[in-house]
């Protein structure tokens, strides 16, 4: 992987394209699970995009996995990012708001931070960290009068957490593991490994559960599966080649400012000074670790040097 600083304007912008998309995703997982199964409707939105990344990836005449090692490792990936997770998310939902959910989310960073060492054996940058760090405390104004809970919120709170660690171990492997894969091969296969499973958890645990169809609930769907995760998935694996995984993680940190901002232009909110302040700090943040560099690494010392780009 090359320096960050030679990221170019189209690895920017598609960063900013993962953000916004994303930042709308919580709202539209929230929709769906009032009135669908969670597990159920977590499959179709695989399957859905799973079709898409099929027909693309045959006009791109992209190639499958060749080796054992690499359906492997996509297989292990459908498990930990695919199925689990957003099996985890898509059943707390039910029970935890998309604006909770968001913010909860905002751990992943500090996550993968923690992770990084003992997965890679490579150590993030001071800096990087601290960025971290005073971004989620921004966050954490941002939504101060959403951290009271009830005791079913504070499960499905836990299981969001679990979805969290589980994604940014699945981060760290793909990094290491999936680089020589066409990436809408790689998401496409992992999509219906996904699917799969998640099927196979509904027809048991959610057998008998209705079915309701509405135009709102569709169109949600949709979203999901078009946006959320044919074109969000395809995007994040091209960008995960050239981004390390803690820098790529910080786009659950710029979530919760989309979800504001959405609230504000679409539904007309009003947007407090503190909160205008605190959303200022946390993308003032998360440009530092974008732009981190690796001479103040922090971490476990397991024997090899800070991540310095390599394996581009």
């Amino acid at each position: 992987m090359s320096s960050t600083a030679a990221l170019s304007l189209r690895h920017y912008l598609a960063y900013a394209l993962l953000c916004a998309i994303w930042g709308s995703t919580w709202m539209a997982i929230r929709v769906v699970v009032l009135e669908v199964p969670p597990l159920w409707a977590a499959a179709v939105r695989f399957v859905i995009a799973a079709i898409i990344l099929a027909a693309l990836a045959a006009l791109q005449r992209a190639s499958l996995p060749k080796s054992v090692k690499q359906w492997r490792d996509i297989t292990i990936l459908g498990v930990t990012i695919m199925a689990i997770p957003f099996g985890l998310l898509f059943w707390a939902e039910q029970y935890v708001s998309s604006s909770l959910t968001a913010l909860l989310y905002t751990s992943s960073p500090l996550v993968v931070s923690m992770l990084t060492p003992l997965v890679t054996g490579r150590k993030v940058p001071r800096s990087a960290v601290f960025s971290m760090v005073i971004a989620a405390g921004g966050i954490g104004v941002l939504f101060q009068s959403q951290l009271s809970a009830s005791p079913r919120a504070m499960i499905g709170g836990a299981a969001i957490l679990l979805a969290v660690t589980t994604s940014a171990w699945s981060a760290l492997f793909a990094k290491k593991n999936t680089l020589d894969v066409s990436p809408v091969v790689s998401a496409c296969l992992q999509l219906i490994i996904g699917a799969v499973l998640l099927f196979a958890g509904s027809a048991v645990l959610e057998s008998g559960q209705g079915l309701s169809w509405s135009a709102k609930v569709t169109a949600a769907l949709l979203f999901l599966a078009v946006f959320g995760s044919a074109v969000a998935f395809a995007t994040y694996y091209w960008l995960l080649r050239k981004m390390h995984p803690y820098q790529l993680s910080t786009i659950s940190l710029v979530v919760p400012l989309v979800a504001i901002a959405e609230g504000a232009i679409l539904l007309q909110e009003p947007v407090p000074i503190t909160m205008l302040i605190a959303a200022i700090v946390v993308l003032g943040a998360v440009g530092m670790v974008l732009r981190a560099q690796n001479d103040e690494p922090v971490g476990l010392k397991l024997g090899s040097e800070p991540w310095d780009g390599d394996n581009a």
